[in-house]
């Protein structure tokens, strides 16, 4: 384990907004990185990810909503900033801070042995003590697909949104969307200028005014119980994606070979897929016993492992940029009150 890890009173795992949320809040407490507390990533140098979105894409919240307590954006607070300003964003906010990234370590689980105060954190670079760990690894860091993916081929591509990046990455002229959420109509918005565009859509979401997203964004509960309602899509809307030529259709149930199956009971032949289906949590590497849900706001049932920037540890729109100061000062309380 390199010794920069070594003997520190913290580590957070993962440099992304959450990460360098806990870092500036950890700092403001007085702590020091590099001395006192460290940050780790598994990515390569700078590559947080942000990095992989779309060339187009944009934050569905303006800069005033898109920024740490820490540093606002440069220029028009009312603007929608782009994934490549993100990137130099937090650059900026890592830079301020005094951060000094450990970047390339992946980490494989942590534990704590008998009744003590200290956690052993695995890594592909050896072992390493703590007294207290950062969970920051992205409530949205791994690619989730449906089970009848596997089956599926076609003669174009078939890729998950997490790898797509422009409209000339689709070879065939006709190109098959499936998830109606925010990521799946902006990527539809743009492919629709050179692509026929169907969208497959399992629940038609609510729409609400681009504006309201700092307010509106995440799912919700009823208020008197019931499933989570998935969380709106803001600025376009199914209507008008139908308007610019864009079909919506049922959700697909399942794919043998090139052909799909709709909730209706009718068949498509897609070019290509681009799979609009969301991502699994990066809290993959915890203990089962940190993972238990309840009223546990940032912290978990293992003594000194906090986590940051993912709701159902913690409350809705934690896990966007404005959202997750309130865990990091949470978790940096937490950490300089700790015996």
């Amino acid at each position: 384990m390199p010794a920069s890890l070594a003997r520190r009173r913290a580590i957070i795992v993962g440099a992304g907004q959450s990460g360098l949320a806990v870092a500036a809040a950890l700092s403001a407490e007085g702590l020091r990185p590099q001395q006192d507390f460290v940050v780790i990533d598994a990515a390569a140098p700078g590559q947080r990810s942000w990095s992989s979105r779309w060339h187009s894409m944009v934050l569905l919240s303006d800069a005033r909503h898109s920024a740490l307590p820490t540093r606002r954006h440069p220029g028009d607070q009312r603007l929608h900033p782009r994934v490549d300003e993100m990137v130099d964003y937090l650059k900026v906010v890592e830079a301020g801070i005094g951060v000094e990234t450990a970047w390339n370590i992946h980490v494989t689980g942590v534990e704590r042995r008998g009744d003590g105060t200290t956690l052993h954190l695995s890594t592909t670079v050896g072992e390493v003590q703590t007294r207290n760990i950062v969970c920051a690894t992205g409530a949205a860091a791994h690619p989730r697909l449906p089970e009848w993916a596997t089956a599926l081929s076609v003669p174009g591509v078939a890729i998950h949104t997490s790898s797509y990046q422009y409209p000339r990455q689709i070879p065939t002229r006709d190109v098959l969307i499936v998830g109606g959420g925010n990521s799946g109509l902006q990527i539809a918005r743009e492919l629709a200028a050179s692509h026929t565009v169907t969208v497959a859509v399992r629940t038609r979401r609510a729409h609400r005014p681009l504006a309201s997203y700092p307010l509106a964004a995440g799912g919700r509960r009823p208020l008197f119980g019931g499933d989570l309602r998935p969380e709106p899509v803001f600025g376009d809307s199914y209507e008008r994606l139908q308007q610019a030529g864009v079909r919506v259709v049922p959700a697909v149930t399942d794919a043998r070979g090139g052909a799909v199956t709709f909730a209706d009971g009718t068949t498509a032949s897609p070019g290509s897929v681009i799979f609009a289906t969301g991502y699994l949590p990066g809290d993959d590497w915890l203990p089962d016993e940190a993972r238990i849900r309840g009223p546990r706001r940032t912290t978990t049932p293992v003594p000194g492992l906090f986590v940051a920037g993912f709701p159902q540890y913690s409350r809705r729109g934690v896990d966007t940029i404005a959202g997750v100061s309130a865990d990091a000062t949470a978790i940096a309380h937490h950490i300089i009150n700790r015996p």
